[in-house]
């Protein structure tokens, strides 16, 4: 009863950080415009669609799967991401849940609420839980995969269909180092063969990977074979994958050590080079058929991407977003070994960095990058101010595309004003202005554009944003 009470506590405390001023610190960006309006579409003009967003190779689309798993809630909240936002970072905490499970299952329970609670305090972690994004989700999908594992190696064939689905929605969310889920699996199997599948099950589990990429294929088939052409040229023509690494080796090792310490560490890396060895240390010891799959899971991706070179040699860090937690479960594991000073040493370090840096972020009356609520007051501020004339609206953010100020003027104006921004060109215009401090030229360039053929009337600064209402005296 006592380690419940306390798991409920920390997953209670890992929900209260990850949706405590969502709209506030709500990245409400170009891909989350862009998602929105699609959803819009289908929700408000039964638009419907195969594909959805775009991964960061030209041409190839994920499924659909992402946009169909957010569609209710941005139908519950009458368009509001807020709602998707709180549901995407709701399954991060279910997750966090599985993560006690499964390290309880390999290790007890101390070692199960050192995870769930390294999980829910992590800064990274949170602020990672709170991306209205497709690679959120991965955090549950994976664990999800885990456990379907786990109950395989403990003689539940039929979880291979779970597998089966859970790998091809990997694929759907994430689609970068989640290729290498299916070669982990298969080494793992090399070394207990009594694992494999019967043919029915098999079949089945193929059936289920299958249905995964089976919008995909729809598409594909409709439009001459795009995503197809373009993987066959991402890689073959491309050669994204080379048999030599040795170039990438020397990049790719502090890349990951930045990626994964700082889950731990996000303010300073140098604990890192201090508690991670001495968890090494507990390699040695022998070890579940569960913990040997959890490493497997974990090194073959790392391993898998130092023969990565497309994408011109760009790799991310939240392209591990799947394997965040199961780097968490491997290190709780071998640290409830540790000497009880050296994991209280751990505890202080870990728990100074990250409240602070927690605090820090949670307690701004702006987020410092551009959120929902100022996006949302200078939208409202236009509408209330322009009242029943007619009015022409423009922003500058530096992607260019607007889609986030225009899916909230379309949002807006549908559910709440009752009128749009027109289409032809009036008198009266407002403008929104993004701050670009990497390209302060463009911002400068365009503000100098609007000044040719319209002259400010009245603005206010808005968090981050400038709005402005212009008289345009120049139509051509």
């Amino acid at each position: 009863m006592k380690h419940k009470i306390i798991l409920a506590a920390i997953l209670g405390l890992a929900l209260f950080l990850r949706v405590y001023r969502t709209q506030d610190f709500l990245g409400f960006w170009y891909d989350q415009g862009r998602d929105a309006k699609v959803i819009w579409d289908f929700i408000h003009n039964g638009k419907f669609f195969l594909v959805g967003p775009v991964t960061g190779i030209s041409g190839i689309f994920r499924g659909p799967w992402y946009y169909w798993l957010i569609t209710p809630a941005y139908w519950l909240g009458n368009g509001n991401p807020v709602w998707p936002a709180v549901f995407l970072s709701s399954t991060t905490v279910l997750a966090a849940f599985l993560v006690c499970h499964l390290t309880t299952k390999i290790a007890g329970s101390r070692a199960g609420l050192l995870a769930v609670f390294i999980t829910a305090i992590s800064y990274p972690l949170m602020h990672a839980s709170r991306w209205l994004s497709n690679p959120t989700p991965m955090f549950l999908i994976n664990m999800l995969l885990v456990y379907f594992l786990f109950k395989v190696i403990d003689g539940k064939k039929w979880a291979w269909i779970g597998v089966g689905f859970l790998f091809g929605q990997s694929m759907q969310f994430g689609s970068a180092t989640e290729i290498f889920i299916l070669p982990a699996i298969i080494i793992f199997l090399a070394f207990n063969r009594s694992l494999f599948p019967g043919f029915k099950i098999f079949l089945l589990s193929l059936s289920a990977i299958f249905l995964s990429f089976a919008p995909q294929i729809l598409f594909d088939i409709r439009h001459q074979g795009i995503i197809s052409q373009n993987l066959l040229k991402f890689f073959v023509a491309d050669k994204s994958f080379q048999l030599s690494f040795l170039d990438t080796l020397i990049v790719r090792l502090p890349f990951y050590l930045q990626t994964f310490g700082s889950k731990l560490f996000p303010s300073s890396l140098l604990p890192a080079y201090i508690f991670l060895p001495l968890c090494g240390l507990s390699l040695f010891r022998k070890f579940s058929n569960h913990f040997q799959l959890l490493l497997v899971l974990f090194f073959t991706p790392l391993v898998g991407m130092l023969f990565f070179h497309g994408n011109e040699g760009n790799v991310y860090d939240y392209y591990f977003t799947g394997f965040y937690l199961v780097f968490v479960i491997i290190f709780s594991v071998l640290a409830i070994r540790l000497n009880r000073l050296v994991l209280v040493s751990f505890l202080a370090v870990f728990l100074y960095q990250n409240i602070s840096q927690t605090f820090a972020l949670l307690s701004r009356p702006f987020p410092g990058y551009i959120s929902l609520s100022p996006i949302l007051q200078a939208v409202d501020w236009v509408y209330t101010d322009a009242k029943d004339r007619a009015f022409n609206t423009d922003a500058y953010v530096p992607p260019i595309i607007p889609h986030a100020y225009d899916y909230v003027f379309l949002w807006r104006g549908t559910t709440w004003y009752r009128r749009f921004p027109d289409t032809g060109l009036v008198t009266r215009l407002y403008t929104i202005v993004e701050p670009d401090d990497e390209h302060p030229q463009l911002r400068y360039t365009w503000l100098v554009r609007q000044s040719f053929f319209s002259s400010v009337e009245e603005e206010h600064q808005i968090g981050p944003l400038l709005v402005q209402r212009r008289f345009r005296h120049k139509f051509e």
